[in-house]
C-alpha cells in the first residue's frame, strides 16, 4: 500500500485562533492516520522554539518550522538555517529606523523589545506574547543570538517600500494583512521543506496532502497535488484548493480527512 504524506500547518488549520488549542478531534485523527500507516508533519512558519506547547500530545512524524528554514524528521535534523549574524543585526538596527518593529524567531527562542513598542500593533503582540507567558529570550538589540526569520508590523510612520527595498532579494516578504509582514530569507519556503521531507521519505506526489489557511501556505499549495482548505481562510489560496473544509472549531481536520479516505 502506498503511504500518503500529510502536512499541515499549525496557526488556524490544526490551531484554532479563538480558542489557543488544538480540537481532541483533530488529534485523534493524526493518530488514526499514522496507525494507517500515513506520514504526519507539521509545516509551520512558527519556529522550532514557538511550536513545543503547541505539539504536545499530537502525533507526528517531522516538524517543518519557520516557514522551511528548519526540517526534523523521526528526531533528526535535516536543515537548521539562521540568518548569518551580522546580517541580523543590521536588519534589527533597520526595522527600527524604517519605523517598523515586531518580532525575530530563531530556532531556540524568540526576541522582541523589553522596552514599549512605538508601533501599537507591535506592542499589542508583546503584551499578547507575555500574558501568555511567551517571554523575550534576549532584548530585540542583544547581539548574542541568532535568529532565522522575523514578522514585523507598521503603522503610519513606517517606511515599508524602503525597508523591503533595502531587504530585496535576499528575503521574501509575506503580507499577511492589516500592516502585518513575514519575513523569511530567499530560497526558503514551507514547500522546499516539504519537497526535501518528500524525498528523504520517497513519497510520490500523488500522495502528497497539504492542509492550511493562510497566505504563508500559498507555496505549498501550489506544490502539493491535494489540498485541503480550511472554512475560515484567505482567499489567495482559493485557486489551488482541491478540498475546501469546516472550520478549526467546526472540527475541519477531522471532517476532511474522513472525507477523503484518510482515516
Amino acid at each position: 500500500m502506498n503511504r500518503n504524506a500529510l502536512f499541515f500547518d499549525i496557526d488556524g488549520t490544526l490551531l484554532s485562533n479563538n480558542t489557543h488549542t488544538v480540537p481532541d478531534s483533530a488529534v485523534r485523527v493524526l493518530s488514526e492516520t499514522r496507525k494507517k500507516g500515513n506520514l504526519v508533519f507539521i509545516n509551520s512558519g512558527r519556529t522550532w522554539y514557538a511550536l513545543q506547547e503547541i505539539i504536545k500530545g499530537i502525533e507526528a512524524d517531522g516538524y517543518l518550522c519557520g516557514c522551511g528554514t528548519n526540517v526534523i524528521v523521526n528526531g533528526q535534523t535535516l536543515l537548521a538555517y539562521e540568518i548569518p549574524h551580522e546580517k541580523g543585526m543590521e536588519i534589527k538596527r533597520r526595522a527600527h529606523e524604517y519605523g517598523m518593529d515586531g518580532i525575530l524567531e530563531g530556532i531556540e527562542g524568540i526576541y522582541y523589545r523589553k522596552d514599549v513598542s512605538p508601533v501599537k500593533k507591535a506592542e499589542w503582540l508583546r503584551q499578547t506574547f507575555i500574558r501568555a507567558g511567551i517571554f523575550s529570550c534576549g532584548n530585540w538589540d542583544d547581539d548574542d543570538y541568532d535568529f532565522s526569520k522575523f514578522c514585523l508590523f507598521a503603522d503610519e510612520n513606517s517606511d515599508r517600500e524602503g525597508f523591503f527595498k533595502w531587504l530585496m532579494p535576499e528575503f521574501k516578504v509575506i503580507d499577511r494583512g492589516n500592516d502585518f509582514y513575514e519575513i523569511v530569507p530567499a530560497g526558503y519556503t514551507k514547500a522546499t521543506a516539504m519537497n526535501l521531507v518528500l524525498e528523504y521519505c520517497s513519497v510520490s506526489p500523488e500522495h502528497v496532502y497539504a492542509f492550511g489557511d493562510s497566505g504563508n501556505d500559498l507555496d505549498m499549495f501550489k506544490a502539493a497535488r491535494n489540498t485541503v482548505l480550511m472554512g475560515s481562510h484567505d482567499s489567495v489560496l482559493e485557486p489551488y484548493a482541491t478540498f475546501i473544509t469546516k472550520t478549526v472549531e467546526e472540527d475541519g481536520i477531522a471532517y476532511a480527512m474522513k472525507k477523503l479516505g484518510l482515516v
